[in-house]
């Protein structure tokens, strides 16, 4: 057995949802919508299977999607990508991932980490043979700065993986952050994969920068998008991959070995409902912001101490001022005495790191919001 996979422990997020289905409890740990997904794209998605091609599609993709993808980050992001050279087609961001990192890293070489992070990234990392440098961010806003980069770059530096908006602290990376990792991936001739799956879940009237559009990051950066999230279609599993032909040329051949192609039906759903009008977007943003503040509200006026919530799926509290400084017993306690399941998001580091903060997916219908914060409130958590 591979010791990378075979010592890993069972996941938080198994273990917790597990609990909730034992439980009977209101699973606001894992991060997908209770919302069926827009009944426009998925009526398009079975028509393709009924009257529409079911066999082996392009490796690359379908050329409609690939030139809906285009499209719409022109359209969106500013972007002006070659449908035919630039993008490709993926079974989920996350083997997008898998994949550039098998086609981007040799034994040794060193990729730079930003904890809290996903929980694929650090055992795909080192499957491909690559050594994680972490950068360790902390709350409350997990900001980037100077010497955590300086700290963690070297003239080994091949690759940096970097999740923007930030899964699990919903952090929207400001421009001079960008700005400032853009300028350590010119010096050390490092290039960035971009895990940007949520970048269209955004608030506040706040709007997704791509690293790849800054200063001489086109030819250096992998972005990483996935409709899933765009349309709350979790298990859809399509992903996008977009990057200069330099680097797609490789990114291909692993995507070859790994999936080979994507669904047909679900890639020509994802195309049409890509070029939805701006109305589709606007309003899946406000009524997870909708979401998010009933949810941080009902937390807040519970007296728990709730941290900014940019983008993502998620909102997170410290725990803290309850005098809890373990959110790993803490979460346990919340699922089997007072049924409600979250995530701690000590989980997201590679060391344990932070233990003091939880993360909550407020994506649900506000019936199970609010009997999630009933639930609180009968608990007495505040001391």
């Amino acid at each position: 057995m591979n010791p990378i996979f075979s010592d890993l422990p069972t996941t938080v997020f198994e273990v917790m949802s597990a609990l909730a289905r034992e439980t009977g409890a209101v699973n606001l740990g894992q991060g997908f919508p209770d919302d069926p997904g827009p009944q426009d794209v998925r009526e398009r998605a079975a028509a393709a299977v009924i009257h529409g091609w079911n066999q082996y599609p392009p490796m690359m993709g379908l050329p409609e999607l690939r030139e809906a993808v285009a499209a719409h980050y022109r359209h969106w992001q500013g972007l002006d990508l070659d449908p035919a050279r630039e993008v490709m087609v993926t079974s989920g961001a996350t083997e997008a991932i898998a994949g550039a990192l098998m086609a981007l890293i040799e034994p040794g070489d060193e990729v730079v980490l930003f904890e809290p992070m996903y929980d694929a990234y650090l055992p795909l990392v080192r499957r491909a043979g690559g050594v994680p440098r972490f950068v360790t961010l902390t709350p409350p806003h997990f900001r980037l700065t100077e010497a955590a980069l300086a700290a963690a770059f070297s003239d080994r530096t091949r690759v940096v993986l970097f999740n923007n908006p930030l899964n699990p602290t919903a952090t929207v990376f400001p421009d001079e952050d960008l700005a400032l990792l853009a300028a350590f991936c010119r010096r050390f001739d490092a290039v960035a994969v971009c895990d940007e799956v949520w970048e269209h879940v955004t608030f506040d009237g706040r709007r997704h920068r791509p690293l790849m559009a800054l200063p001489g990051m086109r030819e250096r950066t992998v972005k990483i998008g996935s409709a899933g999230k765009i349309f709350s279609l979790t298990g859809w599993k399509v992903g996008f991959v977009m990057a200069a032909p330099d680097l797609m040329r490789v990114l291909a051949k692993a995507h070859q070995f790994l999936t080979f192609t994507t669904p047909p039906n679900l890639q020509a759903a994802v195309a049409y409902g890509l070029g939805k009008d701006d109305g589709y977007f606007e309003g899946m943003r406000t009524d997870f912001a909708r979401a998010r503040d009933r949810l941080a509200g009902g937390l807040a006026g519970l007296g728990f101490s709730v941290l900014p919530s940019a983008g993502t799926y998620f909102l997170n509290i410290d725990i803290a001022p309850l005098g809890e400084s373990d959110d790993v017993a803490f979460c346990e306690r919340l699922v089997r005495r007072h049924g409600v399941a979250a995530i701690p998001v000590s989980a997201f580091y590679a060391e344990g790191g932070v233990r003091n903060v939880v993360r909550f997916c407020f994506a649900k219908r506000d019936d199970t919001l609010d009997r999630a914060l009933d639930r609180l409130a009968d608990a007495r958590l505040v001391r």
